[in-house]
């Protein structure tokens, strides 16, 4: 079943989520019109007095790449899911080129302007732009949800990982140790650190085991730094031996396995550094805030027996009882960005091909999602998909890996350009 459709009245006051097929039929007595394309909302078409709504609990499982949201009842029944993922990488990969062409312009003395040093100062809660990205993203999808939706918590996974617990697990009571949580949070992460798989042979999608690496009969400890993940028969082989002298003869093998135990979690690191901004801007929407930590998590999930998946992960964030999931196709989201503010699009050398204007040509902007009434011609038909509108009248699409081009008087704006694409 798809995602329940947002509802709001004349006035834009949000009501309760509806079924699609309570959605049809309101669209097809004319009661109520399509307002948003994504995420679905509709309007009706008069004002309710005193609506009669029941708050919903926005949960939150941010992430590096992905960041899961759902909307859950007060029934445990989740009602509206999406993924939404990020282009942070992207973003540092094109400062990183910028740094690369604004060195290599100063070495070659082709500009008269110095590099600067000391003397700028970075504000307090000072993000990097690929971070700050993820921060930003998550708050405009809360804001949207906010508007559409009668939200009366939200919950947030403030904490992946409880890294402190991990490395000294005397840093709190022996309640918190052997609680139902206890082993959650370093499993959890040691899944994330290996990649889910066995450390020595790379085998996926079986049981995987908690390893030393160096034995702790031999003076190993129990610290993150000496773990490993590995499957049952390797566990085995390997038992107290040196891990040297069990992946003697495969020096490959043993310089990747001791490199990654001692490299620091990246994904996990971009999560920690902007956990508390994005805490902080949910608080500001008005609504009690809550949190949770990756490990309670994973522990609901496997508890309710839910399959993996972000949104699913959101939806199991915090204190849970008990989750029924009412949908199953949800809103996939991809952060694009609006594109260069390059003017002129060029060919594969470099070289100027086209202009692109700022300003809309004939109502539509390139990015816009349309739909194309073609009453006739090669190309006659109905059909849905982004625009390239042109000067002279006509707009350029890509179906089918085949470009098209079509009269610009045929289509009918569906979502504007926003910066994401959807699926």
């Amino acid at each position: 079943m798809s995602n329940y459709v947002f509802l709001i009245d004349q006035n834009k006051t949000p009501l309760n989520p509806i079924h699609p097929a309570q959605a049809r039929k309101l669209l097809d007595s004319g009661k109520a019109a399509l307002f948003r394309r994504y995420p679905c909302t509709l309007i009706l078409k008069r004002v309710i007095e005193n609506p009669n709504v029941y708050p919903l609990a926005l949960k939150i499982d941010p992430g590096s790449k992905f960041t899961g949201i759902a909307l859950v009842t007060n029934q445990g029944n989740v009602i509206w899911g999406m993924e939404l993922k990020h282009r942070g990488q992207q973003i540092k990969d094109a400062l990183e080129h910028r740094l690369a062409v604004r060195r290599g312009r100063r070495n070659r003395n082709t500009r008269y302007r110095k590099a600067r040093f000391l003397n700028r100062k970075r504000p307090e809660g000072w993000l990097a732009p690929s971070l700050r990205h993820r921060v930003l993203t998550t708050e405009t999808w809360v804001k949207r949800l906010h508007k559409f939706a009668p939200i009366g918590l939200i919950t947030q996974e403030l904490v992946k990982f409880d890294t402190q617990a991990i490395q000294n697990p005397e840093i709190s009571s022996t309640e918190y140790q052997q609680g139902t949580l206890h082993g959650y949070e370093c499993r959890e992460y040691l899944l994330e650190k290996w990649n889910r798989q066995c450390a020595y042979c790379g085998v996926k999608d079986v049981p995987l085991e908690i390893e030393h690496i160096q034995p702790k009969s031999k003076g190993g400890s129990d610290r993150i730094s000496n773990l490993c993940l590995a499957c049952h028969k390797c566990n085995q082989r390997k038992g107290n031996k040196d891990i040297k002298d069990f992946l003697k003869g495969k020096s490959d093998i043993l310089n990747r396995v001791l490199k990654q135990a001692k490299t620091p979690l990246k994904d996990a690191a971009s999560v920690n550094s902007t956990r508390w901004a994005l805490f902080n801007i949910l608080k500001s929407f008005g609504v009690s805030v809550s949190t949770g930590t990756g490990g309670q998590t994973k522990f609901n999930r496997i508890r309710l027996e839910l399959p993996k998946a972000h949104w699913i992960d959101a939806a199991c964030v915090g204190a849970v009882e008990t989750i029924k999931l009412v949908t199953t196709k949800i809103l996939l989201v991809k952060a694009t960005g609006f594109g260069s503010r390059q003017r002129y699009q060029t060919d594969k050398f470099g070289y100027p091909q086209k202009h692109r204007p700022l300003r809309p040509i004939f109502g539509f902007c390139t990015g816009d999602i349309v739909r194309a009434d073609v009453p006739k011609g090669k190309y006659a038909g109905t059909f849905t998909a982004r625009v390239c509108p042109m000067s002279h009248g006509y707009g350029e699409f890509v179906i089918d890996k085949k470009r098209r081009s079509i009269k610009l008087e045929y289509l009918t704006p569906v979502h504007r350009k926003d910066g994401y694409d959807y699926a």
